[in-house]
């Protein structure tokens, strides 16, 4: 690194990171691992390696290192003895380590792949809380460290881009380090071969990754789908939101070989949901995003494979048996068994400009980030359901004041009546019934939205909660309704009676018209629009699947 001095930055874990296991832990633990006698600068595994494994160091010392960026030098996290294992969240997905490990003092280790460490937290339930909790609680913990500057991303407040890579790195719970920059100081970076057209820049491993986006990321992080050698999985579930995580959890958790595919990010649009409050088992409410980060995590636990943004753009049948899923880069995943838990794409706003201020000022959720950009500022929220309602409360409480723009004569009419009351009661809301955004203003970025029943307001962003039209153009030969969802069960149409006749029964709850290929959530016609349904949905439709692979 050219003179760059090597940091020495020990990190203390904590019971919790590095857990003392007794003589019967360590003997399970080592049975599912292979032996390997290491010397002094030895590397059990490196910055950027995908698949690595578990290691669990039974003799000797093993650093734990944020290698030399750039910009700084090498940064030693911390050291591991004996009784220890080395590793991180990530491996769980197959992820590229964040961080190197490097033998300190001689002796021996072991050597635990990931499929050996699924099928050890799959069988011994201590063992598995236990590695959980540790791997957790490291990638908290790295989250304020220096490891957190092996993935940074750097772009202006007012990029939508830019935003998108931090709800992707904060969805799938990547450790990162976000540097907002105005356009006129790009000499802060350090360099200067960076321009405002090169923004957002993604520094991997202190290489700049320029106009990054989550796909191009995910690609070199290891997070995109790469099938294995005539892999068929068992089942292929296309949407990562509340019913796909749950549809993924139980297929996998019932031993189902399963891989959950999202375009964006896990979540959907309950990770855009600030507040929940009438979920089952939260009182006080839940925001989207720790629902669905627990969820995540709950899903890597029992063996889910995530691959996100990961589009899905075709589902063809090959066989009685078979089903390809073809992805937007032309891979293909073979399945027994598919679930659509797709969504709704976002509908907008028919407004001149709205592409303008798509990058600048128009969002489509309510969460921290967002916050971020508007605290403080007036804001208006459009729509009259639930996500609306949820959205103006959650961005009063952070000091801004809200327009609620709402078309309807009546704002209980689909809005759950306690939140119609809140806002009722809130003096930093004010609700506009019977009313449209007509207009958007501003040089750059919003600055200003024009109401027809009340003019022009201030507003420095726009928050569009007006519905959402299925996700469902890629699946053509699917049954649907007039207005895109799709039918399942004994809703399907008698088009297809004389298929299901050969196969010799009829469709079970949740199936499409196309044989093993199930349907839950928001993209079902029928369905409650809620996350506790789609929960419901997602996990009652593993049950149709076992169901459908038994026949």
């Amino acid at each position: 690194m050219g003179g760059i001095e090597e940091q020495v930055e020990q990190v203390e874990m904590d019971p919790v990171m590095s857990p003392t296991l007794t003589d019967e832990q360590w003997e399970r633990l080592v049975a599912a691992g292979t032996p390997h006698d290491v010397v002094v600068g030895d590397h059990v595994f490196r910055t950027g390696e995908s698949g690595y494994d578990l290691i669990a160091i039974e003799s000797g010392e093993v650093e734990i290192v944020r290698d030399a960026l750039r910009w700084m030098g090498e940064i030693v996290i911390t050291t591991m003895g004996p009784r220890t294992f080395a590793g991180e969240l990530g491996l769980l997905n197959g992820q590229g380590a964040f961080l190197t490990a490097r033998v300190t003092k001689p002796g021996r280790v072991y050597r635990v792949t990931r499929a050996a460490l699924r099928t050890l937290m799959n069988e011994d339930d201590e063992l598995c809380d236990l590695i959980l909790d540790a791997l957790w609680a490291r990638r908290e913990s790295l989250r304020t460290g220096p490891a957190a500057m092996t993935l940074k991303f750097v772009g202006t407040s007012s990029s939508n881009d830019f935003l998108a890579l931090r709800r992707f790195a904060e969805r799938l719970d990547l450790v990162h380090k976000a540097v907002t920059v105005a356009p006129d100081d790009l000499a802060s970076l350090g360099t200067h071969d960076i321009t405002v057209d090169d923004l957002p820049v993604a520094y991997i491993q202190g290489e700049p990754l320029l106009r990054a986006t989550p796909g191009t990321v995910a690609e070199q992080l290891g997070l995109s789908y790469q099938a294995h050698a005539d892999e068929v999985v068992d089942l292929v579930v296309v949407g990562g939101g509340p019913a796909g995580l749950a549809a993924a959890i139980y297929g996998a958790s019932e031993g189902l070989s399963t891989v959950l595919l999202d375009a964006v990010a896990p979540g959907g649009q309950a990770a855009a949901t600030s507040r929940i409050e009438n979920f089952l088992g939260f009182p006080f409410g839940v925001s989207g995003g720790d629902l669905i980060g627990q969820a995540i995590l709950q899903a890597l636990k029992f063996g889910v494979r995530v691959y996100a943004p990961c589009e899905a753009v075709g589902l063809t049948r090959v066989g009685p048996d078979l089903l390809d899923v073809t992805l937007s880069d032309g891979r293909l995943i073979r399945a027994r068994s598919a679930i659509v838990t797709s969504g709704a794409a976002y509908r907008r706003l028919d407004l001149d400009r709205w592409e303008d201020f798509e990058r600048s000022g128009v969002y489509y959720a309510a969460t921290p980030l967002e916050l971020r950009q508007v605290q403080g500022k007036p804001v208006v929220v459009v729509g009259g359901a639930n996500s609306a309602g949820q959205a103006a409360l959650y961005l009063s409480a952070h000091g801004s004041p809200v327009h609620l723009v709402v078309r309807g004569e009546n704002l209980g009419t689909r809005m759950s009546s306690y939140l119609a009351d809140r806002l009722a009661d809130d003096p930093r809301v004010k609700v506009h019934t019977s009313s449209n955004v007509i207009g958007l203003e501003g040089n750059g970025t919003l600055e200003s939205v024009r109401i027809d029943t009340a003019g022009e307001v201030d507003a420095r962003g726009l928050f569009c909660f007006i519905g959402a039209t299925p996700a469902t153009s890629w699946l053509p030969t699917l049954d649907r309704d007039a207005e895109g969802f799709i039918r399942t069960g004994t809703d399907v149409g008698v088009q297809t009676l004389e298929l299901w006749q050969g196969l010799g029964r009829e469709p079970l709850p949740f199936e499409t018209s196309a044989p093993r290929v199930f349907a839950a959530g928001d993209v079902r016609r029928g369905s409650m629009k809620r996350v506790a349904a789609a929960v419901g949905e997602g996990s009652s439709a593993v049950a149709s699947v076992h169901r459908a692979l038994a026949f």
